[in-house]
């Protein structure tokens, strides 16, 4: 059984949210962080990226930087911008991108249920990124950007939140990116009650996007539990903010790879070696591939389409037959010398938002030789993946819209 807990949130005034709101701490570097913040003195990036009010030679691991997070966020408190709700409530986050919109409940999730995978994971988390987030979590004694969590579709949820969407949001902005974000206030007992019921109901739940801050969540309850001679259960740090998404209504964007050069291989020699085991034909412009098992090339100033052979889609593990799999199993490793995409400095990674000019700008201007435009990993892959208690390669998937930090604070007391 899965939980969805509602709680006393912290929340910006409906005039200044849209000055709050800000994007994740993971998405930008301190650099684009300082940049995004010049002339906003009240974006939510002072606290979960504070280095952006220091000196930019203190290390991003100093205990100033987790303690000026602190300070900006109790600030925001004193000076009434972030503002305490009265009671327990569930919440529902809107996101519009394009001509795609999708509703997620926002509550609390279960720090035992990380524990003992009712919260199902599909990577590998890094120590020294959990440890960044668990001290910001002590630091600040908050969990202060959202867990983005998906479940399997549930048409009883999908109707209360329909009910709910249908009053006027309490918070309705259009960032600068473009994307639409709305929320409402879930106060009638009647809903939250059904709401909370409906989800003990639901087996699992699925890390979609957020897996170093809900180790983070994870660890730091399981601490203040072993140091509370009283402890119950019911403590708010047994409890970490999430956003829940329905499965049916998360869009996966394509994962791309470039790669620095051919292993001291010729464009020929490479592509002899490559049609052992796919087929390939040039293409008339940019491949943004269509289905599974086909991808995009980009070489010497031309477009390929590429086609794996049947024999490499059939694989009964649900991870080895991943296109990211195949890619890097039949691909980049055997043929490029790319054992550990993790580490190897002769591969980067780029994020479908930034579309497939970003391939070719980085191809055409010599830094790299060769780009892969892949098919994005569905989220029945993730799922599946996760219930085998297995995990992806890595960067395997891209979600967007990302959930906006300073909407919804949640404190561990």
């Amino acid at each position: 059984m899965a939980t969805l807990r509602p709680f006393k949130a912290y929340r910006p005034k409906p005039d200044l949210a849209a000055e709050v709101a800000a994007k994740p701490y993971d998405v930008l570097n301190s650099d684009e962080a300082r940049e995004e913040v010049a002339g906003h003195p009240l974006s939510f990036l002072h606290i979960g990226k504070p280095e952006v009010d220091l000196d930019p030679s203190i290390d991003l691991h100093d205990p100033r930087v987790y303690e000026k997070g602190r300070e900006n966020l109790q600030k925001l408190i004193a000076d009434g911008v972030l503002v305490e709700d009265p009671e327990p409530f569930l919440y529902l986050y809107a996101q519009t991108m394009g001509e795609h919109t999708q509703y997620g409940l926002v509550g609390c999730a279960a720090v035992e249920e990380y524990w003992n995978d009712t919260i199902k994971k599909h990577e590998h988390t890094r120590k020294d990124k959990e440890e960044d987030r668990c001290n910001h979590v002590r630091v600040t004694n908050a969990h202060t950007g959202p867990i983005f969590l998906t479940y399997p579709d549930n048409a009883e949820v999908d109707a209360i939140v329909d009910q709910v969407r249908s009053a006027a949001p309490v918070t309705d902005h259009v960032a600068s990116d473009g994307i639409r974000h709305q929320t409402w206030v879930i106060s009638d007992p009647v809903h939250i009650h059904r709401l909370t019921e409906l989800f003990t109901a639901i087996p699992n739940l699925y890390v979609a996007d957020g897996h170093h801050r809900s180790a983070a969540a994870a660890i730091v309850g399981r601490e203040r539990a072993n140091a509370n001679p009283g402890h119950r259960g019911d403590e708010e740090y047994n409890f970490f903010l999430a956003v829940f998404f329905p499965a049916g209504q998360l869009r996966i964007m394509d994962y791309n790879r470039v790669v620095k050069d051919l292993n001291g291989l010729s464009d020929h020699a490479f592509l002899e070696k490559l049609g052992e085991r796919f087929v390939f034909t040039r293409a008339d412009g940019q491949v943004r591939p269509s289905r599974k098992g086909t991808f995009g090339m980009y070489l010497n100033g031309t477009w390929y389409t590429v086609q794996a052979q049947d024999t490499l889609l059939h694989n009964p593990d649900p991870v080895q037959r991943l296109d990211v799999a195949i890619l890097q199993n039949f691909v980049l490793s055997p043929i490029l010398g790319i054992a550990d995409p993790r580490t190897d400095r002769r591969i980067d990674f780029v994020g479908g938002i930034r579309g497939l000019d970003e391939l070719e700008r980085r191809v055409d201007s010599g830094e790299m030789t060769l780009a892969f435009s892949m098919h994005p990993t569905s989220i029945e892959e993730l799922m599946a993946i996760a219930d085998a208690g297995q995990v992806m390669p890595p960067k395997s998937t891209w979600f967007e819209p990302k959930l906006r930090d300073g909407l919804f604070v949640h404190f561990l007391d």
